[in-house]
């Protein structure tokens, strides 16, 4: 019951959060999307330049704008409020009414509960906000991945590894950087992209420059191959590369 409160409590407040930040948008700071897409456009620039010294300032000039536009806004502000008194009534509410924890007696059973094994492994990418993500350079284990990044380049090499049979999943979202799969010959590929402003280079098919764009394509063969690969890839501003290898 509990649970549920919170979850209804949670639900309202993104809802709420939402509602002000089309408000904030419409009505009372309309050059926020602006400075947003103009930030981004520097650091977009900024990273197809670099090493170059005007490509570092662009990047960085661009970083901090980006940051300070999203502090600015007004929705952010009220949010830090909210939860700053959130957490001051939480602490005021144990003060009054400490939690009491009472122990549950549980009768012995003539069996033990029947567990499902669980096995733990180690993704290939952890999330990150800041910086390039790429795979091994030598063999190694695959596993399907899902992650989400800030700012920064994607490259996913899948000739080092042995990839199941049946479907493999690639998952990757992002706010500025280009992603970059190498995806073997033999292996039927499927591509779900959507992009703000970037451009698109699937299997040596260049798209169009793309803007607030979504593509979805696949390889002849890929409903009835027994091996191949699903990708979707979501970025903010960034360049997409699918290519064999």
């Amino acid at each position: 019951m509990v649970g549920k409160k919170k979850s209804d409590l949670l639900s309202w407040a993104v809802m709420f959060g939402i509602v002000l930040l089309l408000l904030e948008v419409t009505f009372f700071n309309r050059g926020l999307i602006f400075s947003l897409l103009v930030a981004s456009g520097m650091i977009y620039i900024g990273r197809k330049r670099q090493p170059r010294t005007s490509g570092k300032f662009l990047f960085w000039a661009g970083t901090i704008f980006f940051i300070l536009s999203v502090f600015n806004m007004m929705t952010i502000k009220v949010f830090l409020f909210g939860i700053l008194g959130y957490l001051i009534f939480q602490f005021a509410k144990s003060k009054r009414s400490p939690e009491k924890i009472q122990p549950e007696v549980v009768e012995a059973q003539s069996s033990p509960p029947q567990t499902e094994t669980i096995v733990k492994k180690t993704p290939l990418f952890d999330n990150t906000f800041f910086g390039e993500q790429r795979t091994k350079d030598h063999v190694y284990e695959w596993n399907d991945i899902n992650i989400q990044t800030g700012i920064g380049d994607t490259i996913i090499d899948l000739s080092y590894t042995v990839l199941p049979k049946g479907e493999t999943i690639i998952f990757v979202r992002g706010l500025v950087g280009n992603i970059q799969i190498q995806v073997p010959y033999d292996v039927e590929v499927c591509v779900n992209h959507s992009v703000l402003a970037g451009s698109s280079n699937i299997l040596n098919v260049t798209g169009d420059k793309l803007f607030n764009q979504r593509l979805h394509v696949q390889t002849s063969e890929y409903e009835k191959a027994d091996q191949k690969v699903k990708i979707f890839t979501s970025m903010l501003v960034g360049d997409l590369e699918v290519k064999r290898v």
